[in-house]
């Protein structure tokens, strides 16, 4: 429907009642977006006008659609809270009494008209107390006093009203009155008077809700409004002294089913509030109205009533956890406090499986960290005191969070829906993390008393334990030694000892035993005698699929941490691992931890049985491999290339023949010396695959997938072996020219980068390197000369490469194959990429290449002719053209063009600058002086360069003084 004469398709309409009431009918009925976009804009100008003040009164008329009522009732409040100093103050008095009047008009609805009066209302008080109207909530009250609907006579005309009405109304306004003071963006110190003046109010507000809760006849929606108010008066931070009573009386409410979950809402937020802690009788003659919920908590949670027993967890835990160091502290009510610990025990503890059957026992989580954390930070006197009290309820707490981590039967868990599951690994990662935290306080007797109940089990044997019991005591053990070193507890020779005896039959007991193998993986390291006790049921697990993510992450950190004594059982290994990746048991991730795994094996092995075990491990996927290299290209072949050449590359990331009991993946101490008599094992089975990659290059070279597969492999083993791969140095630099020219990739640079890095200082190695270098180039010269912009990544990978050329072997800039200016150029083309990482290796690049302007000339040259082109570009960036983000890359550029020729740098500046409106319209030509002079000053600073870059880019971009500079 669109009305006649439709102010929204004139701009310049008239701003009249009959005008703004087309708009909203148009902005609401007409099916037209862009009508109802133009109608949005005509009614947001029509708002911010002066005859808004008038036009909402009209709006409000009673003969009006509720939809029209609320646009005027919403434009009283945006002209109150956002335009009040255009109302003259003569007329303040008259719009209180109007807002009064049609407030108890609109008492009866509709209710979305009545709040924004009440919030336009509650914005005229924030403008007007405590100068102009100093009891505000007292009139307010007077005016709508629920015993006595008509002695507002006069003021707002209330006589004859609905009493029930008024009295809603009159809470709905005390209700926004602290929220519109929340949301309002007022002065530090404005605010300040006003939660003061707020404050003093309370004595009028805290009485009336205390009359309206305890009242036998107070409707059931009056006593809701009062809950809601007096939350929302609890965000003023009202003194708990003064509102205790009150809030008692909101525990009455929660036998009220009706009230409950308001009631709940209330007093946790009103027992919450830091400031409460002042307020420590108050809190203490709380405690035994908590206490006293117990047997409604009890019921409910035997009834299965998770709403009710998840809202007195909530009061609990809300009273316990934000006052626990305050309730500590009342030595003469700690048998009250510890009844409450208990009560919060109870309810981690709750019947039923999280999150299927109850949802109540993770709120009381936090509570143990909080409530451990206040007993350890008092002096060891009186901590000694506590911990006597609280060790008992800890190792409760072990007991209680053990047996919340069982598993329900098998038959239970299959109907579980995938999210329920999910929940349920989420819940036991914090009840793990939990147990961890505990540890500290019960120490080694926590350990001492997992693993005498964990005996009991296994060794009865007239009466079975469950797989779950079995599973949650190695659980809380699993969850203890992954974080903390147990390497000299003396329990864990007895637990490596009993695990053998766990039948691994059920998947999730079998995934913890596998889980706690491999936390103690160091353990194991130093007490290698233990080994054959658990690797053969790591293997028995590794051929299980349901098994394949803690069996292959288990197999992989024994084989990290005790490679050196695998000796015995590699062949075994070995076996096992040959036998499950050639049947494809697990996923692609895991094969690669499985070949790291095999990395770290055959690393350790004597170095004239690895290359026969390296042979015997890899012989059937490279005969894959060369099967599919024969094949016609297709989804599935390209898929087998990439897994088979992944698995490569991740067997040989931590195959290091020459590792010195070093640790980290890849981290290899080899030195140039450091090469034995024969060749690297990895070296010779490179050598042997070689031709077979050319092969699979030679179909698959424009796949960059495949590419960067291919390229992975090498790169792991140049990372690894560092100056061992010598001897293919001069084969793969070929190979690498080759891949590059024929078809650029930037899997093909960061490889080529890789061996600069290793073998820039090494005159035998590096002249096939210094070729290709030469080669990649000319050919990314060419990609840019077309237009570079489609090739971000290329981009990118070609200036961290020339980085990386200019940090290890500069005087290749000296080569007359290498074209310096076009490489200057490629640089600054570089800077004006959209993506960000290419901004940034540009950058390096030049922080790189600027520093050797003085010792090779061919930079000197370029720089000279050309660095005006390079600081144009940078202050087009930091004006506005790039992110701010990228300000502190910029800065480390021209702070070495500063430091290495200031004079050349004050020249370019200045000719740039100098161009009105360059590099902003928004900079004054005295702010870029000021920034020139402050920039060429600092030439050893790198700091104060970034920031005064950062401030004037603020500058450029008009943001100085606003909250955008609190970003960086």
């Amino acid at each position: 429907m669109e009305p006649p004469n439709s102010p929204a398709q004139s701009p310049v309409s008239e701003l009249t009642v009959d005008n703004v009431e087309s708009a909203l009918h148009q902005l609401y009925y007409d099916p037209d977006m862009e009508h109802k976009n133009m109608a949005q804009k005509w009614l947001t100008q029509a708002q911010a006008s002066p005859q808004a003040w008038h036009f909402c009164w009209a709006l409000l008329s009673p003969d009006k659609l509720p939809e029209i009522q609320f646009f005027g009732a919403s434009t009283l409040h945006t002209n109150i809270s956002r335009r009040w100093g255009d109302l003259p103050v003569e007329q303040h008095q008259s719009l209180r009494m109007q807002l009064l009047s049609h407030i108890s008009h609109f008492s009866s609805g509709p209710k979305m008209v009545l709040t924004r009066l009440c919030v336009a209302l509650a914005s005229m008080a924030l403008h007007t107390m405590p100068q102009t109207w100093p009891q505000a909530v007292a009139d307010m009250v007077r005016v709508f006093q629920p015993e006595e609907p008509g002695s507002g006579e006069g003021d707002a005309g209330t006589e004859g009203g609905d009493p029930h009405a008024h009295c809603l109304a009159l809470l709905e306004l005390l209700t926004v009155l602290p929220e519109e003071f929340q949301s309002s963006r007022l002065p530090q110190a404005r605010k300040a008077q006003l939660r003061e003046a707020m404050a003093g109010e309370w004595a009028v507000v805290c009485p009336l809700l205390r009359r309206l809760l305890q009242r036998q006849d107070t409707p059931g929606e009056v006593k809701e409004r009062v809950l809601r108010c007096l939350s929302s008066w609890v965000g003023l931070d009202v003194p708990l002294g003064e509102s205790e009573g009150l809030v008692q009386d909101c525990f009455v409410a929660l036998s009220d089913p009706e009230l409950f979950d308001s009631a709940v809402e209330t007093i946790v937020s009103a027992i919450s509030q830091p400031d409460c802690q002042r307020y420590t009788d108050s809190l203490v003659n709380l405690m035994p109205l908590v206490l006293g919920l117990h047997d409604q908590l009890k019921a409910a949670a035997q009834d299965g009533d998770m709403e009710t027993s998840h809202g007195i967890c909530r009061i609990a835990v809300a009273l316990g956890e934000t006052h626990s160091r305050t309730l500590l502290k009342q030595v003469e009510h700690w048998q009250g406090y510890l009844a409450l610990v208990n009560m919060i025990l109870f309810c981690t503890g709750i019947p039923g499986h999280y999150p299927v059957s109850e949802t109540t026992s993770s709120l009381t989580l936090t509570f143990w960290y909080t409530l451990q954390d206040d007993i350890l930070s008092f002096e060891e006197e009186k901590q000694a005191v506590y911990l006597q009290v609280y060790r008992p309820v800890y190792f409760q707490l072990v007991d209680v969070l053990l047996h919340k981590a069982h598993f329900p039967s098998e038959e239970e868990y299959s109907s579980w829906s995938s999210d329920d599951k999910e929940q349920f690994r989420i819940y036991r990662v914090d009840i793990s993390d939990t147990l961890m935290y505990v540890y500290e306080m019960l120490g080694a007797e926590l350990l001492s008393n997992l693993y005498d109940r964990l005996g009991r089990l296994l060794m009865d044997t007239e009466r079975p334990a469950s797989w779950q019991d079995t599973e949650a005591l190695l659980f809380g053990f699993q969850s203890i030694a992954e974080t903390i070193d147990v390497n000299y507890s003396d329990v864990i020779p007895g637990l490596v000892a009993l695990i053998p005896r766990i039948s691994i039959g059920n998947i999730q007991l079998a995934d913890t035993v596998m889980y706690t193998i491999g936390s103690l993986a160091e353990w194991l390291a130093d007490h290698p005698v233990m080994l054959g006790n658990v690797l053969p049921m790591v293997l028995q697990g590794l051929v299980k699929a349901e098994l394949s993510v803690s069996s292959v992450s288990t197999l992989k950190r024994i084989c990290r941490e005790c490679r050196h004594d695998l000796g015995p059982y590699a062949q075994d290994i070995l076996a096992v691992s040959q036998d499950v990746l050639i049947k494809e048991i697990h996923k692609s991730s895991q094969c690669m931890w499985l070949m790291q795994a095999l990395g770290f094996l055959l690393s350790a092995l004597p170095v004239e049985k690895i290359l026969g075990s390296l042979h015997s491990l890899i012989s059937p996927h490279i005969q894959r491999l060369d099967a599919v290299s024969h094949q016609e290209p297709s989804p599935a072949n390209k898929l087998s290339i990439i897994h088979i050449l992944e698995m490569l590359s991740s067997l040989f990331t931590t195959l290091d023949v020459n590792r010195q009991g070093g640790d980290s993946e890849g981290a290899s101490q080899a030195t140039p010396t450091a090469t034995q008599a024969s060749p690297n094992p990895v070296v010779v089975v490179l050598q042997e695959v070689f031709s077979l990659i050319q092969t699979i290059l030679s179909k698959w070279l424009s796949d960059p997938e495949v590419v960067e597969a291919v390229c992975g492999v090498f790169e792991k083993s140049v990372r690894t072996l560092l100056h061992g791969f010598a001897p293919m140095v001069a084969q793969l630099s070929e190979m690498l020219g080759q891949i590059y020219s024929a078809f650029p990739q930037a899997s093909a640079l960061d490889l080529t980068r890789q061996m600069v890095h290793i073998f820039a200082g090494e005159k035998g190695h590096f002249l096939p390197i210094q070729g290709l270098i030469e080669l990649v180039t000319s050919t990314t010269l060419s990609i840019f000369q077309q237009g570079p912009r489609d090739h971000p990544d290329i981009a990118e990978s070609f200036m961290q490469l020339h980085a990386q050329v200019l940090k290890r072997k500069p005087d290749v800039y000296l080569s007359s194959h290498l074209d310096v200016k076009a490489l200057f150029y490629c640089g600054v083309l570089s800077l004006k990429f959209p993506e960000t990482p290419t901004v940034k290796s540009a950058a390096m690049f030049f922080t790189e290449l600027v520093p050797h302007c003085g010792d090779i000339p061919p930079v000197g040259q370029v720089l000279q002719r050309d660095g005006k082109l390079l600081i144009l570009s940078i202050l087009e960036a930091v004006g506005g053209q790039s992110p701010r983000s990228l300000t502190e890359h910029f800065s480390e550029v021209l702070f070495c063009l500063n430091r290495y020729c200031p004079a050349l740098l004050a020249q370019w500046l200045k000719d740039g600058l100098q161009t009105p409106g360059f590099p902003s319209a928004q900079v004054s030509m005295e702010q870029k002086e000021a920034f020139s002079e402050h920039l060429l000053r600092e030439q050893s600073d790198k700091r104060r360069v970034k920031e005064i870059l950062k401030e004037f880019s603020l500058q450029c971009r008009g943001l100085p003084g606003t909250g955008y500079t609190l970003e960086y």
